[in-house]
């Protein structure tokens, strides 16, 4: 019969899960972080990991999502004061690239390249996933209603447009010493098409 916990200690093994896995996936990437590795670091047994969460890469997951709720959080507020202001292509387009730098140097996204994300995305339950991509569309969406918008913007191909750029982004080797001035023009062409 599985242990009882407190809320308080639900709480904290959640918190230092989370942490564990932050570390791992930094330093040793998807696919070399494990389940053991993990439970070593926070001294539970590994029996007690699966009550928290069913798969190591839910926990990935969950990881990398918060992470990437907190450049989002720095990009509405990027994005608001330009709201606030004059509009421009260029504005809006310099705080989106910076958005992607941002993650870029973010060390849990440093290292997770096209292989790990796939691998990572192929061994999440769909609905998961499906529903990362509606939290981003409507991320979007939210952000874009700070602007007076071209007509018949597709909040849905304005989402999956950065999410290509997005994937992109996993790719910079193979893009080459160019990629910069390639990200600025992927993003700006989104944007001219929005505004």
């Amino acid at each position: 019969m599985p242990k009882s916990f407190s809320e308080q200690e639900r709480e904290y093994i959640r918190k230092r899960l989370k942490e564990e896995a932050a570390e791992c996936l930094a330093r040793y990437g998807v696919r070399r972080t494990t389940v053991d590795e993990i439970v070593k670091r926070v001294k539970i047994p590994k029996g007690t990991f699966y009550l928290f969460y069913k798969s190591k890469e839910l926990l990935l997951f969950e990881v990398i999502e918060e992470q990437q709720e907190q450049i989002n959080r720095k990009l509405y507020q990027a994005v608001s004061g330009i709201a606030g202001g004059e509009v421009s292509a260029e504005r809006l387009t310099d705080a989106i690239v910076a958005f992607y730098k941002m993650a870029e140097e973010m060390p849990i996204l440093k290292l997770i390249d096209a292989g790990e994300v796939e691998l990572l995305v192929r061994k999440l339950p769909r609905e998961i996933v499906e529903e990362h991509f509606q939290d981003d569309t409507d991320t979007i969406e939210k952000m874009l209603a700070l602007f007076p918008l071209k007509k018949d913007v597709n909040v849905k191909v304005i989402s999956a447009a950065f999410h290509a750029v997005y994937f992109a982004t996993l790719h910079k080797p193979e893009i080459g010493e160019r990629y910069d001035e390639a990200l600025y023009i992927l993003i700006y062409g989104i944007v001219t098409q929005i505004i």
